[in-house]
């Protein structure tokens, strides 16, 4: 018996999956300088590493004889690769099928995906275009309407990826509904300047709902979700986007019960930058520039930052010491002097819990004056998120370091400060329960509005109390572990970093037994 009919539509299937929606679609796609899923997956992955789940998966019609009529290849793309020899899940929705919008196989292949990575506990890459659900349907035919009362919750997959492997998202054209949801279901997520944008529904559905005649620019532009923490960040173009994953996923582990990988080092673990003595100035209302800190201390050109147009008072950003990953957030002066507001305390939140999740220590450089002030700080719940940060940290299991560079008062300076922090101090470190001006106000206000030159008596006392404040007491009390000069910084960092990462099987083996 011979199964040539059988091989030949094999083949025929494969090839019409290939041509995905037709030239015509993939046409219109490339005109408006977009990438198929097929050749996003292919920039993205090692040459050659693609192996496809399903690939012949799609909606059938049949003659009466059962030879094959038609083929509609489901439009969603998935399988494993590999990027930089470390394995993957990738996939993403067929723009030029439906408009991304499932059909029946699209749909089972999209659902499969997250399971597939917590199968084999790989990193999961997600390359977004299309809509959610329509109203038509998946295009099937059948008479049965739902899922099955007896089937998972269809997000139970997508959260446990969330405490279990690296999972970076991109939205690269129109995304809504439920691949907006997955877009943001993630460690990492990135936007393309151009042509993309994120909405919980479309224009068409916002109009007859809300009567709002809005496009999908002005809804959710990458202008609108860089900046409202909605996606992390921006990308010049797709490639840029696939570049910046590639980033992202150098840092992180395989998954939640691995430690991450040391790369070689050829900058100097006992390099000191003379300048780091001379950043900060005397004047403690002039500003000076934190990511010049940080990239002077952290092994060179290592430094990936994240979701920098949210919350922009905090820096958050991964970075490595003598090939070492590690998390580090800090405080920018140049934005409210650094204050810690309701979205910078989301957004450090986050990236606390993405760090702890995946086995990296953390490193703060703090200058931190405390939780923003003022009505619009109350209005926004300041307080209530700033105490959810607060709380974060003090329960994180991961090796923390914190530099105190110059500020560090009030509750959100607790933020700053893991369980059994290596504490180290600048000179220019100030670090109190409020700052000396506020202090002195509250404390000596009496007294200073009574006397005959108000000014000078609160300059007095704030010189008075100035002391107080300096680092210089804590060092000699042992309530720091060490008052240093500033180029010594990675040196003592790196020196830090090699003693602790020792503790990461530790923290693993203690993770693991938590989840058994």
């Amino acid at each position: 018996m011979s199964w040539n009919e059988e091989i030949d539509e094999i083949l025929l299937k494969r090839r019409l999956a290939l041509e995905q929606g037709g030239l015509e679609n993939i046409e219109r796609q490339h005109a408006k300088g977009l990438l198929t899923i097929r050749e996003r997956v292919s920039v993205m992955l090692d040459e050659g590493s693609f192996r496809e789940i399903g690939p012949t998966s799609g909606g059938v019609e049949r003659n009466e004889d059962g030879s094959l009529k038609s083929f509609s290849p489901a439009n969603f793309i998935l399988g494993f690769g590999k990027i930089k020899g470390k394995r993957c899940i990738i996939g993403g929705e067929d723009f030029t099928v439906r408009g991304g919008s499932p059909n029946e196989a699209g749909l089972r292949k999209s659902i499969y995906t997250e399971d597939l990575a917590l199968q084999h506990l790989i990193p999961l890459i997600r390359l977004h275009q299309g809509g959610g659900g329509s109203v038509t349907g998946s295009g099937a035919t059948s008479k049965v309407i739902g899922s099955p009362v007896f089937n998972a919750p269809r997000f139970r997959s997508v959260a446990r990826t969330m405490w279990s492997i690296p999972v970076a998202t991109a939205a690269l054209g129109a995304v809504a509904g439920l691949p907006a949801a997955r877009l943001v279901a993630s460690h990492f997520s990135v936007m393309t300047k151009e042509n993309s944008q994120v909405l919980v529904a479309g224009p068409k559905v916002v109009e007859r709902a809300l009567k709002e005649n809005i496009t999908k620019e002005d809804m959710g532009g990458a202008h609108i979700h860089t900046r409202n923490g909605v996606v992390d960040n921006i990308a010049e173009n797709e490639h840029d986007a696939f570049g910046q994953i590639e980033k992202f996923m150098s840092y992180m582990p395989q998954n939640a019960w691995c430690a991450p990988t040391q790369e070689n080092c050829d900058d100097p673990a006992c390099r000191k930058a003379d300048v780091l003595s001379q950043i900060v100035p005397a004047d403690r209302r002039k500003i000076y520039d934190m990511r010049k800190i940080i990239s002077l201390v952290v092994d060179k050109d290592s430094v990936f930052e994240v979701t920098k147009n949210f919350g922009k008072g905090q820096i958050t950003c991964f970075a490595r010491l003598n090939g070492h990953a590690v998390g580090i957030f800090a405080n920018d002066c140049r934005y409210y002097a650094g204050s810690m507001t309701a979205n910078g305390s989301q957004k450090v939140r986050r990236f606390i819990k993405t760090c702890e999740t995946f086995n990296l220590p953390i490193v703060t450089f703090i200058d931190e004056p405390g939780f923003m002030i003022g009505s619009e700080a109350e209005k926004d719940a300041t307080i209530r998120y700033g105490t959810d940060l607060v709380m974060t940290a003090a329960d994180c299991k991961v090796p923390w370091a914190s530099i105190v560079v110059r500020k560090s008062f009030g509750v959100a300076a607790v933020a700053h400060y893991g369980p059994d922090a290596y504490v180290l101090a600048w000179p220019s470190a100030e670090m109190g329960a409020v700052p000396v001006e506020g202090g002195v106000a509250v404390a000596f206000g009496r007294e200073i509005e009574n006397h005959s030159n108000p000014e000078q008596r609160r300059l007095e006392l704030e010189a008075s109390m100035a002391y107080r404040y300096s680092a210089v007491p804590r060092a000699e009390s042992l309530a720091i572990h060490d008052l240093i000069d500033p180029k010594e910084t990675r040196p003592a960092l790196c020196d830090w970093v090699d003693q602790i990462i020792e503790t990461i099987p530790n923290i693993i083996a203690m993770k693991t037994r938590l989840h058994r």
